[in-house]
This record gives C-alpha cells, sequence and structure tokens, in this order.
C-alpha cells in the first residue's frame, strides 16, 4: 500500500501539524504501508508537477495549518493543480484523510473544504483530524491525543485495504454536469510559462507585431504562387485530349483552391483551356484540389468522382459524362 502525505503549511518548527503527520506517518509505516511525505513550502516553484506523483498512491493526506484564515497557499496551489492537470480517472480511486491543526480559528471549515475539494476532484474522503492547539508540547505529551491520531492512522489504513464505499455526494454531481474544466494539450511546465508571458505586456504587443509580419509574408507567398499557377492541369488536358467528331460543349471547373475557374471548350478537333470565365457554360464542376490532382494522374475518372460525392457538378450530365471520353488520362503505374 501507498500513501502520500502532502503538507501544506509553512515548516516551522512549533507547527501542531507536523507533530501529527509525525505520528500518523509512524504509525502507518508500523503496519508496512510505504509513506512518501511532500513538504509543499519545498515544492513551491514546481507544484503544478506534483499531481503526477498521485498516480502510484492509493491514500492520501492533505495536512495544513491555519495560522489566520484558511488552508493556505500553497495548499490551494496544490488543489488547483490538482484540478487542472491531474489524472481524473486515477485521482476517483484514491482515498484522502484530511489534517488542519489551527493556531487560530478555523479549523473545522478548512477540513470541510480539504473534503469538499477532494470531493469536486472525484476522490473518496474519510475522517480525518482537526484542533486547535496553541502549545505543540501539550500535543506531544498528551497520549489522548496521540490515541487519537493512532486511531485516525488505523482506519485510514482499514478504509483503504478494504476499498470501503461510501455515499455519492453532490459535489461530485456538480462537477459532471457544470464544473468540467476546459482541456489543455499543455504540461504543467508550459502552462505555467505562457501564464507569465501572458502577463507582460511587451511579449504580448511583439507577438503580434511578428504575426502581422508573418501574415504579409505569407499572403505575398500565396500572391505569387498563384501567379505562378495559372498554367497548373492546362498542359495535362492539352496533352489527354481525344476529340469527339461533331460534339461541343464549355466546361467550367471551380477548384477550391484556385481564384479563377478552369475553363475548357470544346469545338470539334479544337480545344481551349484557360482560367477565367465562361457565358452559360453546358456543365459546372466544383472540386477540391486533391480530387482534381487523382484525376489528372489517372487515379479517378470525372464520373466517378461524381458517383462517390468528391465533385459537384450542374448542368447536362450526357455532356459531363463525355468528358471521361474527351481526356483519357494515363494511370500511374505504382
Amino acid at each position: 500500500m501507498n500513501i502520500n502525505i502532502y503538507y501544506g503549511g509553512r515548516g516551522i518548527i512549533d507547527d501542531p501539524t507536523i507533530v501529527v503527520i509525525n505520528k500518523m506517518q509512524e504509525i502507518l509505516e508500523e503496519l508496512r504501508v510505504n509513506v512518501t511525505r511532500y513538504n509543499l513550502y519545498e515544492y513551491k516553484n514546481t507544484i503544478t508537477t506534483l499531481p503526477q506523483t498521485l498516480k502510484d498512491a492509493d491514500g492520501i493526506v492533505l495536512a495544513t495549518t491555519v495560522e489566520w484564515y484558511g488552508i493556505g497557499g500553497y495548499m490551494q496551489q496544490f488543489l488547483d493543480a490538482c484540478w487542472l492537470f491531474g489524472d481524473k480517472e486515477k485521482i476517483a480511486s484514491i482515498y484522502m484523510s484530511p489534517i488542519v491543526m489551527s493556531t487560530t480559528y478555523g479549523e473545522r471549515e478548512a477540513k470541510l473544504n480539504l473534503a469538499t475539494a477532494w470531493e469536486i476532484l472525484g476522490g473518496l474522503p474519510c475522517s480525518g483530524i482537526c484542533g486547535y492547539i496553541e502549545n505543540t508540547v501539550t500535543l506531544e505529551m498528551n497520549e489522548q491525543y496521540s490515541r487519537i491520531i493512532e486511531k485516525k492512522a488505523e482506519n485510514l489504513y482499514r478504509t483503504i485495504s478494504q476499498h470501503m464505499a461510501s455515499f455519492p455526494a453532490s459535489n461530485q454531481v456538480v462537477k459532471q454536469k457544470v464544473a468540467v474544466p476546459k482541456p489543455t494539450n499543455l504540461t504543467p511546465q508550459e502552462t505555467e510559462q505562457l501564464s507569465q508571458y501572458v502577463s507582460d505586456d511587451s511579449y504580448v504587443q511583439r507577438q503580434k507585431q511578428d504575426i502581422q509580419e508573418l501574415t504579409n509574408l505569407f499572403k505575398g507567398i500565396m500572391s505569387e504562387e498563384g501567379a505562378d499557377s495559372e498554367e497548373e492541369y492546362l498542359g495535362a488536358f492539352r496533352k489527354c485530349f481525344k476529340p469527339q467528331a461533331g460534339f461541343d460543349a464549355d466546361y467550367s471547373i471551380d477548384i477550391e483552391e484556385k481564384q479563377r475557374n478552369l475553363i475548357i471548350s470544346v469545338k470539334g478537333p479544337k480545344l481551349e483551356c484557360y482560367y477565367g470565365d465562361v457565358e452559360k457554360p453546358d456543365v459546372e464542376v466544383h472540386l477540391n484540389r486533391a480530387t482534381m490532382e487523382d484525376i489528372v494522374s489517372g487515379r479517378m475518372t470525372f464520373q466517378r468522382a461524381f458517383m462517390s460525392g468528391a465533385m459537384k457538378t450542374k448542368g447536362d450530365f450526357k455532356i459531363l459524362r463525355t468528358l471521361d471520353q474527351l481526356f483519357l488520362f494515363e494511370q500511374i503505374k505504382l
């Protein structure tokens, strides 16, 4: 069995929470439990990576100290990281025991906050410890307090080993319906760096300028490519043209990636191919570049493209079928 202890206090010498988790860790290790302790103040710059340590845990202890109000910043950051980056499927199987000792008012509320947070994450909270301790010496010397800690540690061990069930909580229902975090493909480290960059106005302005320059650059490249591609496909149609006696027709082919239509005008044995417009074509065709590439390379016919839905047409379908007779594109030998 593996149990992780996450301590969210400041690590000061007279912190009563440290006394409690030291005693609890001692008892759990006597029960042959592998206990790993994480002092969050030592990981303050990498707290966002700590949810990864939950993967091998069967249970955890969230321990913090109320020094003036609430569960403290380190523990809140850890819970935030669990919400944003934690494996929710794994958390759903982890039991959590909250430990909150107070040197002021508010230990019960803080304990409830930890239990509620873990429920919203989808985890399994179990009984914990909370109390007001003015002097840590009193806590260390009182046998009754030690007995309470011992019973709580044994109860946590028993709960995990027996996989005790618990009633569903409304907090989990709320999470499933409305509290779903937006998915992110960034790692915790990348997210942390990104938040620093976004808060830097000069960096943001510089990025906007770079994006605008790149946009203008690609616009220029695209316009140049458009001018160079005015002859695209024309040679293939001219080379593969097989005239049909007494057949006249005008085809207008709209290729999605092209700014102007490909016009094919057949007048008996004469063929005209160009990019532009023609009045009242007999057949209008709409397709994308990939489909046109398949047709001119012989991997597909116009008729097959139409039947498969890759090509849309309007006009005389008899004239459309003649396209495959007029242009016999050679198939590529693989």
